[in-house]
């Protein structure tokens, strides 16, 4: 008896020829995106170069790699820092040292500054990953946990100055020295830390100074007792640029390095003292393509509810990312991106995987014309503060919200 589902036969063409398959992709092939990011390998090197200068040749540059890299992402960014030079990468949690590792060189180092989680002492130990630790509880774990192991935990002391978010409390410190010398083959003390509360801020500097006054005092007290760190760092991105004196022995550098200055106080300040050869250039380039072009009537609203109505007879240019792709809803209307070299206002709102602009003004625009979201076009340029002054965001928080699953690629 026959089966009742019969096979499914492609139609022939009228003259009987047999019709070519349809063509299909691999399943593990490479498919496109509906955006992606270019990381420009002049800039971060001279961003790299100009930190350098700030802080001195025997400082060491760490290069703070948490939230995917600020949105860079993390596997080309590091390589991509590697090959600039740098060999000291800090993170903020043990999944992000994992991560660091897979793609990192041997020679360089791994830091986390974060959440560590008990289960995790053991990998960290043996892998030489270093880590903060800012209660007496975790460094007497941390001691019992590297005599299991055999081998010893790299930790750098972080102490409380007065920033009140993570730090050993000052009446924890004699305790703190004493375990470091009672378990120097089990401890390696790599640094003793801090972290500046808001030092990109010049309103801040009176808190900042009885920082570092607190923390050259627990210095001191370290060395009194005998108990060196390997190193001595507390300066950030603001740090190293508005104050390099912060500098000591190492600098964790993450806004600056991409190209994104601190606090618009610590950007004036530094071009004040070195001129425009002191402008940090921006790493991250982002695109996309038109995917739609649309002809729209006067008065006829655009996309979703009554919150664009054209005014004149227009010409929309659709584009595939949209708010789940890392475009703030806060831009529509607002906002702005390039087209051959012109700027086009977004109309309408954001959708979740579309936005529209007004090509209106500008000639022969086609699908399939690059985009740019973020970077420079010709002679126009679309920043990522304009992203802050529309959505009242960072730069650091637009760009690590920005996708994973978003291609990076490096440029020249």
């Amino acid at each position: 008896m026959s089966s009742s589902r019969a096979a499914k036969v492609s139609p022939s063409p009228e003259d009987g020829s047999a019709e070519p398959p349809l063509p299909r992709r691999a399943a593990n092939a490479d498919v496109g995106h509906s955006s992606r990011i270019e990381l420009s390998r002049s800039a971060l090197r001279k961003n790299l170069g100009f930190l350098r200068e700030r802080v001195g040749k025997s400082v060491t540059i760490s290069s703070v790699v948490k939230a995917n890299a600020y949105g860079h992402g993390l596997d080309p960014f590091v390589a991509l820092a590697e090959s600039c030079g740098v060999d000291h990468f800090s993170v903020a949690s043990s999944q992000e040292a994992a991560d660091v590792l897979n793609v990192a060189s041997d020679s360089s180092k791994i830091m986390i500054m974060g959440i560590l989680y008990q289960q995790d002492l053991p990998w960290v130990i043996e892998n030489d990953v270093e880590f903060f630790v800012f209660d007496l509880t975790r460094l007497q774990l941390t001691a019992r946990v590297a005599r299991e192991v055999g081998k010893p935990a790299r930790i750098h002391l972080e102490v409380e100055t007065g920033g009140n978010r993570t730090g050993l409390p000052e009446k924890d410190l004699p305790d703190a020295i004493a375990l470091l010398k009672r378990e120097k083959k089990t401890l390696h003390f790599a640094g003793l830390c801090t972290h500046f509360a808001g030092i990109e801020s010049l309103a801040n500097q009176f808190r900042i100074q009885k920082q570092r006054k607190r923390f050259d005092a627990t210095l001191k007290k370290c060395r009194t007792a005998r108990c060196v760190p390997e190193s001595v760092h507390a300066g950030c991105s603001a740090a190293a640029l508005a104050f390099p004196e912060t500098a000591m022995d190492m600098v964790r550098v993450g806004t600056a390095q991409y190209g994104m200055w601190p606090s618009p106080e610590v950007s004036a300040m530094v071009q004040t003292q070195v001129g425009r050869s002191g402008t940090l250039q921006r790493v991250m380039s982002w695109k996309t393509d038109v995917m739609h072009l649309k002809a729209v009537q006067q008065d006829d609203f655009i996309g979703y509810g009554t919150t664009f109505q054209a005014p004149r007879n227009m010409t929309i240019a659709v584009l595939p990312v949209g708010y789940s792709n890392g475009i703030p809803r806060a831009l529509s209307n607002r906002g702005h991106v390039l087209v051959r070299g012109r700027k086009a206002p977004i109309v309408g709102a954001v959708n979740m995987n579309v936005f529209m602009v007004d090509v209106t003004h500008i000639p022969d625009v086609e699908i399939g014309d690059e985009v740019v979201l973020v970077g420079k076009q010709k002679n126009n340029n679309i920043s990522l503060r304009s992203f802050a002054e529309f959505d009242n965001v960072l730069n650091n928080e637009f760009v690590s919200r920005l996708p994973a699953a978003i291609p990076r690629i490096v440029v020249r």
